[in-house]
């Protein structure tokens, strides 16, 4: 009789059990609604705008380039044709951007993007060009992208702010035009440039501060030569984080710019992905929408 109790009480405690991780499922599976990835790359580029400015020259001074006869150059503009700076190739069944550099110019997104995670992979190539043969592979994703195209000194991005794709500087950040925003970092010295690191406190930087719109990352963990690096940039509100191959390289908030003397916040827009006359690849672009700011970054802002 007893054995008999005990085994119904062990099943009615087992039905509680299951009952209580099919609410705690049901839970997660409302806490992750609007967080599925969606792909960003596809033989078409369809969910992109392309846009050429100029091929610089070494000298250029921010200055519209001119012809041999004195003459404005325009730029080659909006979704030009006959141009393959930006294409996607396949390898092993992958699709890849392929940015050759030749021309400096952007990707821009036709979707502008407020409160999101984005990730990506990128490696370089083997080809530089003018004006930056003898310096480092460049490139750069450019976020909460505003404005008119090529407003910015090389006249080829929007007001925006920059995660920098740099040999050996992944994760920087780059003020454009008069973008503004605060960073854990290092105070600068002299002729040094603050040093990201999140046991400081926040500095203002860009438009309209004392320290001009440059930081470097805390620590290089960038991956030898030819190798894929994961990059991931976290937006929620007017905080962003710059992670580097699992690892955070900068912490930002007080996302802004100035317009005609006023401050405004700068917290959604059209993401860039710059070419800047150096070959680098790009694949498995992703981005989801975010609810909050992802519980393991939350302490950063505290």
């Amino acid at each position: 009789m007893w054995q008999k109790v005990n085994f119904i009480a062990r099943v009615l405690q087992i039905g509680k059990l299951i009952h209580l991780v099919l609410i705690g499922m049901f839970l997660i599976s409302c806490s992750n609604q609007g967080t599925e990835w969606k792909m960003l790359l596809d033989q078409d580029l369809s969910d992109w705008d392309t846009y050429l400015s100029y091929r610089h020259k070494l000298g250029y001074n921010g200055e519209i380039p001119k012809d041999s006869e004195g003459n404005d150059i325009a730029p080659i503009g909006l979704n030009p044709e006959g141009y393959d700076v930006f294409s996607v190739i396949k390898h092993d069944d992958e699709k890849i951007l392929k940015v050759s550099g030749e021309i400096y110019g952007c990707i821009i997104s036709k979707e502008e993007y407020a409160n999101y995670h984005l990730k990506l992979k990128v490696k370089w190539g083997d080809n530089k060009f003018e004006p930056r043969r003898n310096l480092l592979k460049d490139s750069g994703i450019l976020y909460h992208s505003i404005g008119e195209y090529g407003a910015e000194y090389w006249r080829t991005w929007m007001l925006s702010q920059e995660l920098q794709i740099m040999e050996g500087h992944m994760g920087d950040y780059w003020s454009q035009l008069t973008s503004a925003i605060d960073i854990k970092a290092y105070l600068p010295e002299y002729i040094m440039n603050p040093v990201a690191d999140e046991s400081q406190a926040f500095l203002p930087m860009g438009q309209g501060e004392q320290i001009p719109g440059f930081c470097l990352r805390s620590a290089n963990y960038e991956k030898a030569s030819g190798e894929w690096n994961t990059i991931e940039l976290i937006c929620f509100e007017d905080k962003s984080v710059h992670v580097v191959n699992g690892h955070v390289v900068m912490i930002l908030q007080n996302s802004r710019y100035i317009d005609n003397g006023q401050t405004r916040p700068l917290t959604n827009g059209k993401i860039q992905i710059q070419s800047e006359a150096a070959e680098v690849y790009y694949k498995e672009i992703a981005i989801r929408h975010l609810d909050q700011m992802p519980s393991q970054y939350v302490h950063f802002f505290n």
